[in-house]
């Protein structure tokens, strides 16, 4: 079905908590395992429908964040979800105490179980009220920053819009959009720190109410680190701090030279070729069809997808004023239909929506076919590795999209791609320093990003920005206010992906098997389990970094 098709009808939770008071007296009445399972498929179909229209709803407000109706339907399930929450964690507590749990856990698997764990650990029917108070804060920041109206060049434009601007190859140009960007958020500087104080503080609420002493433990438990902890990610950071990071500023020395500058300035922070970066040709009707032939030449399985995602209209990528920045997959698991979220703005980014955002499109298409649900739901670190692999296993096809300069879109996205992981690994840092010390001050927080800009990007220099020179580059990364803690996963997925790299150029076909293992084992296996099964490395294996860092050496000579 079409997704402009799909109806929508606000969902009512006062029926719904019938339902699940239903299923649950339903699941203590069971005789057996099979007779739970009977009713545990039966709870499938209704949060399946929960799920769907509230998928749709967040979607068509990020369409339009002006929208009055779903502006409105965001508010309900901001007020809500916190609801639905803790009535799935009931159910779920009945799945984790049941006296059949052997033959529950083998139909479903024991990662489910250890997230139900984790689950009892995060949430509880008083926390309520904090995070419904949470949910106003994150929709505030998210319709300040989709709200910008930014005057350039006798345009009005949004944050979106404007980054073509910030990667003109007219090094006066990219100066003026920079200088514009800081001016909307120096403008708001106020608010932004307001809101994320009150968004620390409230995290820091919730943790204590259930017993801890700061966010962070709750955090883990929230993103559901099910199999690994702060110490494994303190010694990848450490890793990468060792290892990568002087790789990285290699390679931003090798970009200061080729841009012909004496030193780099943070407005070219994303610029690697003097006469500009790589830009797709075509409109954007043309680059969803060459993203077509695309994947049907990469495999069968891919073709399939493709042409459900185009039948469907399942992408929304045009860039619009009103619509929320950034970009996104998510799932709506009645129609089985992932769907796109992005804003085309003429640069590589739009190439990058069809490679990144499909990987994560084109692995939730498969999971939707496994009939336990629980397989799909999988954490970030193992979800990142989907999309940032697939980014480089369309690589062949780049000239559908670049012509001439496929090889320096090829070129920059191996380099952009590394230049992350440093600074994946400080905005992880980053938030663990601030929510082990909720009382800091704006102020002090902004000089803790900047000390840990020294460490992770030492070439950075910021110059006398009215913004980012204060150490606020942090507030325009929307993770941050959003998704606590979700940022060390793109770090994490990217070595996995580099070591994709590696083996396809040695062996296409093999590694590409070895990625749709990956897709297809989903969330029925732990993360570390996982990434050795489909014959990588895991990112917290000691050596893993340095080994990944030799064998990058030999595309940078």
């Amino acid at each position: 079905m079409k997704f402009k098709d799909m109806p929508y009808q606000r969902v009512d939770f006062e029926q719904v908590e019938k339902e699940m008071q239903g299923l649950m007296e339903a699941f203590d009445r069971a005789q057996s395992g099979e007779e739970q399972f009977a009713v545990h498929q039966k709870y499938y179909e209704l949060t399946d429908q929960v799920g769907t229209q509230m998928t749709i709803a967040h979607i068509r407000f990020d369409v339009d964040t002006t929208d009055e109706f779903y502006s409105k339907e965001q508010d309900y399930y901001n007020e809500k979800r916190p609801i639905l929450h803790n009535l799935m964690l009931a159910y779920e507590n009945k799945l984790y105490e049941s006296p059949y749990r052997a033959y529950l856990e083998e139909k479903i698997g024991a990662v489910a179980f250890k997230n139900m764990e984790l689950a009892r650990k995060s949430m509880d029917e008083k926390l309520i009220p904090l995070m419904q108070e949470e949910n106003v804060l994150k929709t505030e920041y998210n319709k300040l920053i989709a709200g910008a109206k930014i005057a350039f060049e006798g345009k009005e434009l949004n944050l979106s819009l404007l980054r073509p601007y910030l990667v003109h190859s007219d090094r006066n140009v990219r100066a003026a959009a920079y200088r514009k960007q800081s001016e909307f958020f120096a403008e708001n500087a106020e608010k932004l720190d307001e809101i994320f104080d009150k968004l620390v503080k409230n995290r820091t609420a919730q943790a204590r109410e259930m017993g801890y002493e700061n966010y962070l433990e709750l955090g883990y438990y929230r993103m559901r680190r099910n199999c690994y902890g702060r110490e494994e990610v303190e010694a990848f950071r450490n890793q990468i701090k060792e290892s990568f990071v002087p790789f990285a500023e290699k390679l931003h020395d090798r970009r200061r030279k080729r841009l012909g500058l004496d030193k780099l300035s943070y407005i070219d922070a994303a610029v690697y070729f003097r006469e500009g970066n790589p830009a797709p040709f075509g409109t954007p009707e043309e680059i969803l069809a060459a993203g077509q032939k695309m994947y049907h030449e990469l495999s069968p399985e891919t073709g399939e997808f493709y042409d459900f995602m185009m039948e469907n209209e399942l992408f929304d990528v045009l860039g619009r004023k009103t619509k929320r920045a950034g970009g996104y997959m998510t799932y709506m698991p009645v129609y089985n239909s992932p769907f796109v979220f992005a804003n085309f703005n003429g640069t590589s980014g739009d190439v990058d929506v069809i490679t990144h955002e499909c990987g994560h499109a084109f692995q939730g298409y498969l999971s939707g076919r496994d009939p336990i649900r629980e397989h799909s739901d999988i954490t970030m670190e193992t979800a990142e590795i989907h999309s940032m692999s697939m980014e480089f296993f369309t690589q062949d096809w780049m000239e559908l999209f670049f012509g001439e300069r496929a090889k320096d879109y090829i070129e920059m996205h191996l380099e952009d791609s590394a230049a992350f992981i440093p600074y994946g690994c400080m905005v992880d840092e980053f938030q663990h320093i601030v929510y082990e010390n909720p009382e800091m001050t704006p102020e002090e927080r902004h000089r803790a990003w900047l000390e840990l800009e020294k460490v992770y990007r030492p070439h950075q220099d910021y110059g006398d920005d009215i913004f980012f020179a204060k150490g606020a580059f942090w507030q325009k990364q929307q993770h941050i206010y959003n998704s606590p803690f979700y940022y060390i996963d793109y770090s994490l997925a990217q070595i996995c992906a580099l070591q994709y790299k590696v083996k396809m150029d040695a062996d296409f076909d093999g590694a590409w098997e070895s990625y749709l293992k990956l897709c297809r084992l989903s969330a029925s296996d732990f993360y570390t389990n996982m990434v050795r099964e489909a014959g990588l490395t895991s990112p917290f294996e000691p050596g893993c970094v340095k080994n990944i860092v030799e064998k990058l050496e030999k595309y940078v000579k």
